[in-house]
């Protein structure tokens, strides 16, 4: 079993320039199920001779089912791209893309309310599944192997360290996602680790936080409450300065509960197995579950 994505997912891809093409180019090697492009001038051709281009969102879901999308559209006319495959009934929606303005966030946030629509992202690497051979986003396809360890995360690359120690160490994945590192977003580390424990196949989950904000301590309140599974956490930023972003736009310690240390404390009581570096993530996942 997977969480989000699996055999059933049909996806639909929006904004097919240099990054986006060369990216589905890879999620269709790796077997990802993609059954239309949009783009408004290219109806009637194909992606690679095999994906259908529509003009619309609307009209590729009519016309091939697509239940999940992915947008690669630049940040100034990104907020467009997510309302129309709201708009358009998709499930689940995936946005890559970086530097979208908070008070477009604002109002997707505010317009996601009331629908069926799931958003995971922005400025995110996405979602994969190794046993579904499922890849939606940027997350290198050749460094999971199918397995039962969940991973969740704010930070793209450390999803990929993340991935890349448990495999040192003889564990595959379940699920990979990361949520996104900006300050506005769409589903949650509650979201995903609610998930992970609702799935058969996931034994342990790794979950990778960063400082800035309260998510990571919102997260702890639900892992004491409501998980079963063993959850080993890392927390980035350890040393950083106060009021210095570092690197994502939400990763600013603008108060106590931003720090590092807060955070870990209350993962700590939580119940959930801390590392201080992502590098130890599998040493510490293979002595809980050996």
């Amino acid at each position: 079993m997977s969480i989000l994505v699996g055999n059933d997912t049909k996806l639909l891809v929006q904004g097919l320039g240099r990054d986006g093409s060369f990216q589905t180019s890879r999620m269709l090697d790796y077997g990802t199920n993609i059954v239309a492009a949009v783009h408004p001038r290219r109806q009637g051709l194909y992606f690679e001779e095999k994906v259908p281009y529509f003009s619309s969102v609307t009209e590729a879901v009519d016309r091939t089912g697509a239940n999940t999308g992915i947008i690669f559209v630049p940040a100034p006319f990104a907020m467009d791209a997510i309302i129309e495959q709201i708009d358009a009934g998709i499930d689940l929606i995936i946005c890559i893309t970086e530097g979208i303005p908070i008070h477009d966030m604002i109002k997707v946030k505010a317009y996601l309310k009331g629908t069926d629509s799931k958003l995971i992202g922005p400025n995110c690497p996405g979602i994969i599944t190794p046993k579904s051979r499922t890849k939606i986003g940027i997350i290198p396809g050749n460094i999971v192997r199918p397995g039962n360890i969940g991973v969740v995360s704010r930070s793209g690359t450390l999803t990929y360290e993340a991935i890349a120690q448990l495999v040192k160490n003889g564990y595959g994945q379940s699920t990979c996602i990361g949520i996104g590192g900006d300050p506005i977003h769409g589903i949650s580390f509650t979201d995903t680790l609610k998930l992970f424990e609702q799935d058969e196949e996931t034994k342990a989950i790794v979950l990778i936080g960063e400082i800035g904000g309260s998510k990571e301590q919102e997260a702890a309140a639900f892992i004491k409450s409501n998980v079963s599974k063993p959850v080993v956490a890392a927390i980035a930023g350890q040393t950083a300065p106060p009021g210095k972003r570092m690197g994502h736009a939400g990763a600013i310690v603008t108060g106590k509960l931003g720090l590092a240390s807060e955070k870990n404390k209350a993962l700590e009581n939580a119940g959930a197995h801390l590392v201080e570096s992502p590098a130890y993530i599998g040493e510490k996942i293979k002595q809980i579950l050996s």
